[in-house]
């Protein structure tokens, strides 16, 4: 079932004979660009990265080592999410606005040097989550090849780790702004503190964490299995967090979930 999902990815990718890959350097894009690159060949791909507010500059520098063990032809471009008219009031439409705005950069690269699509990272999962981006993707054309070959995110793993790609299990990544409580006001000063937050406690070797902030409070998530490395480092974190700009640190104890600030949305 993996190998025709690929074969198709495959077809597709031919199909369209030349891309555009949003490519932030996550487990998605990275397969994506891969299989671009291998399937049409280097000069009909060109992958692009948007440096923002948003985007942490590890994330950043891990992206161009990874386009360049790929092979790709990479390009950054500065964009500012906290420019676009209705991102910082943080509703619930908050994606949409920034891949509408991300697609509006990435369309004209395509039209002035000749590519044929733009695509992203979208797969098959996101099919069933809250997912507003989806919608500005359609709206201008941009396709997802991923989820039009139904790939899901352990296939993409699979698939990733065959092919020798470091992101074959790296931890799932979205911007920082997804860390601000709905309703909250988005400045840069909320999303350094995140940043600098989950920097410290990724020093700390948890695998996968998620500073969510409403207001003073940080409410730290990570995998069942770290939450031991938290409680046992209560006394550094929270004194590092207070630092930050946090007044009250506290651990979910559901652990992890990719887009738990989506509970309060009906």
């Amino acid at each position: 079932m993996i190998d025709e999902k690929y074969q198709k990815l495959v077809s597709i990718l031919r199909e369209m004979e030349s891309v555009v890959v949003a490519f932030s350097g996550g487990v998605d894009s990275t397969f994506l660009l891969k299989v671009a690159v291998d399937t049409l060949g280097k000069e009909h791909v060109l992958a692009v990265t948007a440096d923002s507010e948003t985007y942490p500059s590890t994330e950043l520098k891990e992206a161009q080592v990874l386009a360049e063990r790929i092979g790709a032809n990479h390009r950054v471009i500065e964009t500012s999410e906290l420019a676009i008219p209705g991102y910082t009031e943080n509703d619930r439409n908050r994606c949409y606005f920034c891949k509408s705005s991300l697609f509006d950069h990435l369309i004209p690269v395509m039209e002035r040097e000749g590519y044929h699509n733009v695509v992203y990272g979208v797969i098959a999962d996101d099919m069933n989550e809250f997912r507003p981006g989806m919608k500005a993707a359609k709206e201008k054309g941009i396709r997802g090849p991923l989820q039009e070959a139904n790939l899901f995110k352990d296939e993409i793993r699979e698939l990733s780790r065959e092919f020798d790609l470091p992101t074959w299990n790296k931890p799932s990544f979205a911007c920082l702004s997804s860390r601000i409580a709905y309703g909250e006001k988005i400045t840069i000063e909320k999303l350094t503190k995140v940043e600098r937050a989950e920097e410290y406690l990724k020093s700390l070797q948890i695998r996968q964490v998620r500073v969510r902030t409403h207001q003073d409070i940080a409410r730290i998530e990570v995998e069942p299995s770290d939450m031991k490395i938290v409680l046992e480092n209560h006394e550094a974190i929270t004194k590092e967090l207070n630092v930050i700009g946090y007044k009250y640190i506290t651990l979910d104890l559901v652990g992890y979930k990719s887009g738990s600030m989506n509970k309060v949305l009906s």
